[in-house]
């Protein structure tokens, strides 16, 4: 006879999501480099709808997201009825995991894939999958290996959080083929806003043509709005029908909302944000690379930097720059002890992290 209340097996295999630091004991002005916030901080008409919200707080807001998501359809050409919204992408990959699979089912990602994919798994009596990545790549070929009768979701980043690499949209479409329609692709698209790349995709297209693709995308990075929890979802309405009748009835507060569509509004503030970020990443990498550091390409606003076996690995130099009063984030949870991610900042930040970095590698 059970002596206490036990969770479901699998539960207490979960490592918890554990994100990166934002204080320091003891220093006023943290160079915080850790969680892939936009360097620019949110769009003024963000911050202004936001607080115009303040006086209807003791009401309910819209459970739908209606006008936000009549905003996003306008913004991105897009069914507005074919959009769910959430707090934040993460409650909507929780969702779409629990909604489509249990004990007995399997899920299947990226060896270096987003931590909530197996997390969000395990919580739902899944079996999580890691499949082979190629350069720290998420690998298509390697993934559709992994896929068997017990498959219900592929989940790929994409851009890949914390690589920065990206699939081309060629091979996401292999990828799309080579599963059973039974199977739902999910396209994790957080960093989508961010890249340049002609071949690049972030999955509007799939989803339009097939009803077993979901695109996630969310507003904490390019539009700075970690703090209010904002995502969506753009998906076939069978999809959308599961979400909402799962997801819960108030999910996204009065406030994300406005200031969601505020943001979207504001072109001026995400072109700054895109301009500067394609300014400082390209700068970090080429001074890091010139102290010998190899470096993943990224198209993300984040750098992912392999440091060298001891004494100056990439724990040492973690807590080197910590002692500088600069956070960056250690991926050892994502197997890559090796590394270190760095998010694009201000400039006076790159050029304090590039300063740090010399002086732990001896370089000056």
């Amino acid at each position: 006879m059970a002596t206490a209340p036990s969770p479901r097996p699998g539960v207490l295999d979960i490592s918890p999501y554990v994100g990166g630091e934002a204080k320091i004991e003891g220093v006023a002005r943290v160079i915080r480099l850790a969680s892939n916030e936009s360097a620019l901080g949110p769009s003024p008409k963000a911050l202004a709808a936001y607080r115009a919200a303040a006086g209807e707080m003791f009401r309910y807001p819209d459970g739908h997201s209606t006008a936000l998501r009549q905003a996003l359809g306008k913004h991105y050409g897009l069914d507005p009825a074919r959009i769910v919204c959430g707090a934040g992408s993460d409650e909507l990959i929780g969702l779409l995991i629990r909604a489509y699979a249990g004990p007995g089912d399997e899920v299947v990602y990226g060896e270096h894939g987003f931590l909530m994919y197996p997390i969000d798994a395990l919580a739902a009596g899944a079996t999580p999958v890691k499949a082979a990545e190629t350069d720290l790549t998420f690998d298509v070929d390697q993934a559709l290996k992994r896929v068997t009768p017990r498959t219900k979701l592929v989940f790929v980043a994409n851009p890949n959080n914390p690589t920065g690499t990206y699939v081309p949209r060629d091979a996401m479409r292999r990828l799309q083929a080579g599963l059973p329609p039974s199977v739902l692709l999910v396209i994790d698209a957080a960093y989508a806003e961010f890249v340049q790349r002609n071949d690049y995709e972030p999955g509007i297209e799939l989803v339009d043509e097939f009803p077993n693709v979901v695109m996630a995308r969310t507003f904490s990075k390019i539009y700075a709005m970690g703090g209010l929890r904002l995502g969506w979802v753009y998906c076939s309405p069978a999809v959308a029908d599961v979400l909402n009748r799962t997801r819960p009835p108030f999910n996204v507060n009065s406030a994300a909302q406005a200031a969601g569509i505020a943001a979207l509004d504001d072109m001026a503030s995400f072109d700054r944000a895109r301009e500067h970020n394609d300014i400082w990443r390209p700068w970090l990498e080429r001074q890091l690379r010139a102290l010998g550091l190899a470096l993943t390409p990224s198209v993300a606003n984040f750098v992912l930097v392999h440091f060298p076996p001891p004494p100056r690995d990439a724990r040492a130099a973690f807590e080197f720059l910590r002692a500088r009063g600069i956070l960056t984030r250690r991926v050892a949870a994502y197997g890559l002890p090796e590394h270190l991610r760095i998010t694009i900042g201000l400039e006076d930040e790159m050029r304090a992290v590039a300063a740090a970095v010399a002086d732990f590698m001896g370089a000056r």
